[in-house]
């Protein structure tokens, strides 16, 4: 009796499976009187949306009239797998305007950074906070400057020095250049091994 239970139990799992509808899908259903859902994307979104490899299974597509169409052909790109990055090791890019980006393995360890420019959150503040990287960047073109979003403002730092007096002398180069706000902010920095 356990056994024929267990085996029912199997079979109605695999229709459920077997007739699972993708995110679009659900979405879009109809309900009695709840209006209808039209979706327009194309079929890279919707294969990111409904995730058809995820059960192993491609399904096709549907284009933007509802017709299904044949799933795309992989052109050579492949997508990152987040397990494989957090393996490497770590990189660091620094770019200047005349040289290639050049890449070598760092690790992080606790140090110092001079803030050049701390703005807010708008358009304009990434836009100023990028300006002043450009800039330190023409000044300094061996020093890494860094630009990031750190809720809820844009951050402009410059350097990974080891000790106070190494950015000490940076922060008196910047504020000579006319960023008179800049400060030493100390946390993790990136270093070469």
């Amino acid at each position: 009796m356990r056994r024929i239970i267990s085996i029912f139990i199997l079979c109605v799992g695999m229709v459920t499976h077997a007739n699972a509808q993708t995110f679009t899908d659900r979405v879009q259903k109809k309900a009695e009187g709840k209006g209808t859902v039209t979706i327009h994307q194309s079929t890279d979104i919707d294969q990111l949306v409904n995730d058809p490899t995820a059960t192993g299974v491609q399904q096709p597509a549907k284009s933007n009239d509802g017709k299904k169409t044949e799933p795309s052909k992989d052109n050579g790109t492949q997508t990152k797998n987040p397990t494989t990055a957090q393996q490497t090791p770590l990189k660091s890019e620094v770019t200047d305007a005349n040289t290639q980006p050049t890449t070598t393995a760092t690790r992080k360890i606790t140090g110092y950074r001079v803030q050049a420019f701390a703005g807010g959150n708008s358009r304009k503040d990434r836009q100023m906070a990028e300006q002043a990287r450009n800039n330190i960047r023409a000044q300094f073109p061996n020093i890494a400057v860094y630009v990031h979003f750190y809720s809820p403002r844009w951050i402009c730092r410059v350097g990974n020095f080891r000790t106070y007096e190494e950015a000490h002398q940076m922060m008196v180069r910047l504020q000579n250049m006319g960023y008179k706000q800049a400060s030493i902010v100390k946390g993790k920095i990136s270093v070469a091994y």
